[in-house]
């Protein structure tokens, strides 16, 4: 039986006396779009700080294609292929759209520090070929008419687009997207979940943390609900819907929170 693409098992994180994330386990599929979803304080944000090794779990592991990733630096787990985008975008927004990609890509670079201080010949190969991959990146997802605009200058919904090309510059197996969809408007929110569907496309397996649940419903393959640090339910959109654990979760919120 082949390993499952990604795996979290037994994901457990402690605070001094607070379990911000309970002994939680699931497989990802490859190519799919799973989201995380509950309440606030749920520990949704724990845990993707768990997947992608911001932070290092109390006990438990995370593995992709069979290999641990968890414990590993953040750097470290990027060049595994697991790549985390923010919730609040970290762009130079001094710079503009695409130098901001092209410095994305030195992750990959075969020229070191030093390479690039002299220009040395590895280096100006790394330059022209990241010059390529980030016009390619921001083609495809509709950046290149602002290619060459300030960051700074770009509206929200472009600024998250940015963001997302930031992750695909370092050529990710999986994608963390956090809050892609948090305070755009339904125009602005309807063209960002054709963007991540987008990215799966593109062979990218898609993990997401969203407030939305029009959105999440919408782009999800399959749904992980979250509630006081531990994992309460499982399963495609309809059945989350439906699931009586997962309503109960999210009492005394709008009663159209869940799209039912």
């Amino acid at each position: 039986m082949a390993e499952p693409f990604m795996e979290v098992r037994g994901a457990t994180r402690r605070f001094g006396g607070l379990l911000a994330v309970n002994d939680v386990s699931f497989a990802v599929r490859e190519n799919e779009i799973l989201s995380v979803i509950g309440p606030n304080g749920a520990g949704k944000s724990t845990l993707f700080k768990l997947i992608s090794s911001f932070l290092r779990p109390t006990r438990g592991e995370v593995l992709l294609r069979g290999k641990r990733v968890s414990g590993l630096s953040p750097d470290a787990a990027a060049k595994r292929g697991v790549v985390r985008t923010f919730q609040e975008t970290t762009v130079f927004r001094g710079m503009s759209v695409r130098e901001n990609v092209i410095i994305a890509h030195h992750l990959r670079a075969r020229a070191g520090l030093f390479g690039f201080f002299i220009n040395s010949k590895k280096a100006a190969g790394d330059q022209r070929a990241f010059g390529k991959s980030a016009d390619a990146i921001l083609e495809f997802l509709n950046l290149a008419e602002v290619k060459n605009e300030l960051a700074n200058n770009l509206p929200h919904g472009h600024l998250r687009a940015l963001g997302v090309a930031i992750g695909l510059a370092v050529n990710p197996q999986v994608l963390l997207l956090d809050e892609p969809f948090a305070g755009m408007n339904q125009d602005e929110t309807a063209r960002a979940v054709q963007m991540v569907k987008q990215v799966r496309e593109r062979g990218v397996t898609v993990l997401v943390v969203e407030h939305d649940m029009q959105a999440v419903m919408s782009v999800s393959d399959r749904i992980v609900v979250l509630n006081f640090g531990e994992k309460i339910a499982e399963g495609a959109p309809q059945e989350i819907q439906n699931d009586e654990r997962v309503i109960e979760a999210y009492l005394g919120r709008e009663d159209d929170a869940l799209g039912v």
